[in-house]
């Protein structure tokens, strides 16, 4: 993987999303009349900074250590450590002379900015592709070592029922939401038979652990095109054509057939492809073609690259449903929710001991690999990945954890509770012990990142 990618990609995404964040705390303590004194993307320690220019009575700035950001109000008590205020009366336009509803709103603002950004990324990628529906009548291809595999599933198999209900596609039965249910079964049809197989309770962790769930509707090894002087058209194989086994193994699904070539370059290999002369008007399928084509079986030698020339062919029976403005705005909604359940339901596993911590949570080093692995897919799936870090992010924030907004919010909402301010020594001393909390947690996952990538 391209480290300079791995890093354009992660600092982009943590500038996209720590923005949204301090946009949020800004933006509410502004129209609380709070001096803002600073606003900066990434931390300026020992005042090490890319950029910065003072607009009126703020300060914006790009700092080196791009690993998140803060907003610096007047008279609060913050990362910053700040304690030129201890001694002096409380100004109208600091923090600790408002009002608690308003200290609560700005500190809840950084969380509400990073849930609706998720929320208009839901909405605009609804709004301009749909929504995917993949028929639950496609068969399971599993990866093997996967999670699905160890469960007992194998390629082939088709979905039935999920915790007992008939769900009619594939978006649905791997919904994140069910991952993070207690319990988690799955009916399969295998040859005729039903089958249940159960989910292990730490199911999450495993599928973060191999980065992915490993399961998937089958491609069907349908050939879209045989590429012009490549050894699978000087072979005499066509476009249009079914492969079905090579080297007299069988194969359903594509990343079979690309595996097996792959492994044998430069040697001959057998290939049995099926093939139905094209008919105008009449349409040509995987089943078709495996039931009422003409049998080939066709010797190809593989490039020094492991390849023949040949192209895959979309045949998943997937639709996109256009669901207009009104109905994009109610799913974006409900992609969060459900995101934001299943993120905090992935927490409680963690803390319950049902998932492993080391696994289940990532920094920086992760975090980079994913960001640089979704935006190799296409913008279509770094912008979810956004959008489900943006969520994430928004999640930690509001535990109540010193030093977090959380945590802010309940010495806030104490002191809104008992009527006056907590005194500034005990205020400072939870600011600290939090500050150094976050730190060694913010290391010991970054020695995980190291020697658990």
């Amino acid at each position: 993987m391209d480290i300079l990618s791995t890093a354009f990609f992660f600092i982009l995404a943590i500038f996209i999303l720590v923005t949204a964040h301090e946009l949020g705390h800004f933006l509410t303590a502004k129209l609380f009349g709070m001096r803002v004194d600073k606003f900066y993307i990434g931390f300026d320690f020992f005042d090490m900074r890319l950029w910065k220019k003072k607009i009126g009575e703020t300060e914006y700035g790009i700092g080196v250590f791009p690993l998140g950001g803060y907003v610096k109000i007047a008279g609060m008590v913050d990362e910053s450590l700040d304690t030129n205020f201890q001694n002096t009366k409380p100004e109208p336009w600091e923090f600790r002379a408002k009002p608690a509803w308003q200290r609560l709103i700005v500190l809840a603002g950084g969380v509400a900015m990073n849930m609706i950004l998720a929320t208009l990324i839901f909405i605009g990628l609804t709004l301009v592709l749909g929504e995917s529906r993949t028929s639950i009548n496609s068969p399971a291809f599993v990866e093997k070592g996967s999670v699905f595999e160890a469960m007992g599933m194998k390629t082939g198999d088709r979905f039935v029922l999920v915790n007992g209900r008939s769900l009619p596609s594939w978006e649905e039965v791997l919904d994140p939401e069910l991952l993070t249910a207690r319990t988690l079964a799955y009916t399969i049809d295998r040859d005729g038979k039903n089958i249940t197989i159960n989910a292990p309770s730490n199911i999450m962790s495993r599928i973060n652990d191999q980065q992915g769930l490993g399961i998937r509707p089958t491609i069907p090894p349908v050939i879209d095109e045989t590429l012009a002087q490549q050894p699978a058209s000087l072979a005499g194989i066509k476009s249009g054509g079914l492969i079905t086994a090579i080297n007299g193994f069988p194969v359903t699904d594509w990343t079979e057939v690309v595996g097996i070539i792959s492994a044998n370059a430069s040697k001959p290999i057998s290939i049995t492809w099926y093939y139905m002369e094209p008919v105008q008007g009449r349409e040509i399928s995987a089943e078709k073609l495996r039931t009422e084509g003409r049998a080939f079986v066709t010797t190809v030698v593989p490039s020094k690259a492991g390849k023949i020339g040949i192209s895959l062919k979309q045949t998943i029976a997937s639709e996109r449903r256009k669901l207009g403005v009104g109905g994009s705005i109610l799913s974006g909604i409900n992609q969060s929710w459900k995101m934001s359940v299943m993120t905090v339901q992935g927490f409680a596993k963690i803390f319950s001991g049902e998932e492993d911590f080391r696994k289940s949570v990532g920094g920086p080093i992760k975090i980079a690999k994913i960001a640089s692995r979704s935006a190799e897919q296409g913008p279509v799936s770094f912008l979810y990945f956004l959008s489900m870090l943006s969520i994430s992010l928004a999640i930690i924030n509001i535990l109540p954890v010193p030093a977090l907004d959380g945590g802010q919010f309940v010495l806030n909402a104490v002191e809104g509770i008992i009527g006056r301010e907590l005194p500034f020594e005990v205020k400072m001393r939870i600011q600290q012990i939090g500050m150094a909390l976050l730190l060694a947690l913010f290391a010991f996952i970054l020695i995980n990142d190291i020697f658990n990538p």
